[in-house]
């Protein structure tokens, strides 16, 4: 059975590290969006009305720095990640996908969609050209080389770009919107998360105090030195734009361990278990030799919550802003 830490690398290190990591990642690129009209002569015979058709082709720059061309939006698509999964449920276009990587589990209903089995080390070629996508919504997780490897085999791959602010993030809705022709639904999804992060950014800017906070990875291989999320990292962001300081914003990359000395040092009033997916309890944290003494569990305040809404960089990252934000000030969430 897959260790829990392993089980986090898969999903977080994988899925954030070259995606969420939130400061290496590729800048999204704002698609061009090419239109060739085809007028056909206009019968000369009244009354008859010939109806002028047109064709559409919509261009756009991937993660790679690649220009991906569809003669029109797709309509039969394939996600291998859980964040595109989960963008085009967001957009309306769950009829669309006709296969999906095994991490993609949210929403629920996308269990029920052809699982094509992990993406992270192999591709099976084979059973994605068997599908007869229109397009493949490839992630940081594939590789340049996988990628190459569709596009030999005849597929048409737009590597989704990595999302470094919540701004890119709206971007890449909107390209995929357009890639899946569902562009009004991507203006509606765009604006009501806007408005969401708006209403959050307000009442956190009357905050005079900000908590600290420990956000726990996964403290399987070791619970003395705990993997967290350092500066660069979308929880580092949120968590700060929550109204939060994070403990391990001064350390020297987005993904390190933390010793438990340097926890003690900084006491947090918060700790939150990303790692409670794997099993990961309030009741084990309390447990665990040094932990008892911090302020963070002394008061009741070592919380679970949900990683994925963080790792994976889709339309969940606003839910998870607004979860931080009433965990660390309940009192102006009342």
């Amino acid at each position: 059975m897959m260790k829990p830490f392993s089980r986090f690398l898969v999903l977080t290190l994988f899925f954030i590290l070259t995606l969420t990591a939130c400061v290496s990642a590729t800048p999204a690129v704002t698609p061009t969006v090419t239109e060739t009209r085809i007028e056909l002569p206009t019968a000369t015979l009244a009354p008859t009305v010939v109806a002028t058709p047109t064709l559409t082709q919509i261009s756009a720059t991937d993660g790679l720095g690649r220009v991906v061309t569809l003669d029109a939006p797709a309509q039969r698509v394939i996600s291998l990640a859980p964040s595109n999964t989960e963008i085009l449920f967001a957009l309306g276009a769950a009829s669309q996908i006709i296969g999906r990587d095994s991490f993609s589990d949210y929403p629920p209903e996308a269990v029920s969609i052809t699982d094509i089995g992990s993406t992270w080390e192999t591709l099976n070629l084979e059973q994605l050209v068997a599908l007869q996508p229109d397009l493949v919504l490839a992630a940081g997780i594939q590789s340049p080389e996988q990628v190459k490897a569709m596009e030999e085999a005849g597929l048409t791959v737009f590597l989704v770009p990595n999302p470094v602010t919540l701004e890119d993030l709206y971007t890449n809705l909107e390209v995929v919107g357009r890639l899946c022709g569902r562009e009004a639904e991507a203006t509606a999804l765009i604006e009501s998360l806007k408005a969401r992060v708006a209403a959050v950014d307000a009442k956190i800017a009357v905050v005079n105090q900000k908590p600290k906070v420990f956000y726990e990875l996964d403290a399987s291989q070791d619970p003395a030195k705990p993997w967290t999320a350092g500066p660069g990292s979308f929880h580092d962001a949120l968590i700060a734009r929550a109204g939060g300081i994070n403990i391990a914003a001064g350390l020297d990359s987005a993904w390190a361990q933390m010793s438990l000395e340097q926890i003690v040092a900084a006491d947090p009033d918060f700790i939150l278990l990303g790692d409670a997916k794997w099993g990961t309890t309030p009741e084990s944290v309390a447990q665990r030799p040094g932990w008892s003494g911090l302020r963070a569990v002394k008061e009741g305040r070592v919380i679970p919550f949900d990683d994925d809404t963080i790792s994976r960089p889709g339309p969940r990252l606003v839910d998870a802003l607004e979860n931080l934000a009433k965990i660390l000030h309940p009192e102006i969430f009342k």
